[in-house]
This record gives structure tokens, C-alpha cells and sequence, in this order.
């Protein structure tokens, strides 16, 4: 059993890490921007979680301190409310820094499929038809990872997202493959969080950004 520290839990992606987690009998500590809100969601008296602990994931001190004792940590967080240039590009730093000084050497993040490569080798964002209308964002996203990718750290980070986009709907499945950046390539939430716990329990993926998707 492992100590894993969830940031952005409270969100589709962060909580089913914490599910996926907490059924493989790791101890998970969820970090959330409101801890009461967050346990009336779950619609029950508690949450899953086995801490539940109020911080930003753009404060490197507040990383420090929620992180010490935990062997992993996986950032699911985003901040809708701010520009995505800065926020993204602030929390890979404030998280690359944070989870040094508390001794954490596996951070796995949840990225979008946007940064990702088609198999003809053109960023998904870039194909012909894509949606821009969300631009910012991706931009926002590809921007926090370009500080991971750029980073001298002893932090071994990697960066899972789907291959195209989240099933809403879909269940899980248990399985999954890994796959080039696909508009049409689906994976549900909590699949995407199987590929998160398999590479904290046994990473076999480093300082890349890996897409899955649905077998």
C-alpha cells in the first residue's frame, strides 16, 4: 500500500483516481478547494477519501505540506476562473518544486489529448476541423507541460490524458491501451483512472505525455 496525494479530487478525473485508489487499498489523501462540499457530493455522511485537506495547487509551500509521507501524487486540478496561460504554467511549478521539498518522486498528471501527436505526427489541436473555440486552454495546458518537459527535477513526472476525449458516460472497463492523439478515440473516467494507478503502482512511462484510450 501506497500514500497518494490527489490534487484537483474534487473534479470527474480526480475523483475517480481516488476511487480507483482507495479500492486498491492505497491511503489517499484528496485536496480540494472546499473539504465540505466536496463530502456532500459524494452523497454520503463521508468522503472516500481517507484525509480530506482544503489547497492550491499554485502554492509550492502548501504542496510541501499536504504531500509529506505520500509516495505519489497526481494533479487532476484546473481553475476555470483563470487565464489558462497562467494558471497551468504556475501549478507545474508550484507542484515540481512543492513535491521536492516534501520528497515525493512520482507525479502523474491529468493532461488533454490536444497536446498529444497524431500518428502522422501533427498535434491533435493542429488537425484540420478541430474545435478552436477552446484554444486558450489547450494552449494553457501544453504551457504547464512545456515547464514539466523543461524542468531539471528530481521529480520522475508523466502526463496521462485520453487519446481524443472522455467518455462522459462510460463505466469501468479495466482495461486500456496506449494510442496516438485521435479526435475520434474515447476512454471513460474511470479507465483513464486504471492507467493512473497502474503507472503509481508500477511505472513503466516517464517525463512523456501518454495518451489511452478504450480497448
Amino acid at each position: 500500500m501506497s500514500a497518494i496525494v490527489v490534487f484537483g479530487a474534487g473534479g470527474r478525473a480526480g475523483r475517480a483516481v481516488v476511487r480507483e485508489a482507495r479500492e486498491r487499498g492505497h491511503r489517499v489523501t484528496a485536496v480540494v478547494r472546499d473539504p465540505a462540499a466536496y463530502a456532500l457530493r459524494e452523497g454520503r455522511p463521508g468522503p472516500e477519501a481517507d484525509d480530506v485537506v482544503a489547497g492550491d495547487v499554485t502554492d509550492a509551500d502548501v504542496i510541501a505540506r499536504v504531500a509529506a509521507g505520500h509516495q505519489v501524487a497526481v494533479n487532476a486540478a484546473a481553475d476555470l476562473a483563470a487565464p489558462p496561460m497562467e494558471f497551468f504554467p504556475a501549478a507545474a511549478r508550484a507542484l515540481l518544486g512543492g513535491l521536492e521539498r516534501a520528497g515525493v518522486r512520482r507525479l502523474i498528471a491529468v493532461g488533454l489529448a490536444t497536446g498529444l501527436r497524431t500518428a502522422e505526427g501533427t498535434l491533435l489541436m493542429d488537425t484540420p476541423g478541430y474545435p478552436q473555440e477552446y484554444r486558450e486552454f489547450y494552449l494553457g495546458h501544453e504551457a504547464g507541460d512545456a515547464v514539466l518537459r523543461e524542468a531539471v527535477t528530481p521529480v520522475d513526472w508523466l502526463v496521462i490524458s485520453p487519446s481524443g476525449d472522455f467518455d462522459h458516460d462510460g463505466i469501468r472497463t479495466g482495461g486500456y491501451r496506449v494510442a496516438p492523439g485521435d479526435a475520434g478515440s474515447r476512454i471513460s473516467y474511470p479507465d483513464l483512472a486504471v492507467a493512473v494507478l497502474d503507472e503509481a503502482e508500477r511505472p513503466r512511462h516517464h517525463r512523456v505525455h501518454l495518451g489511452v484510450e478504450r480497448i
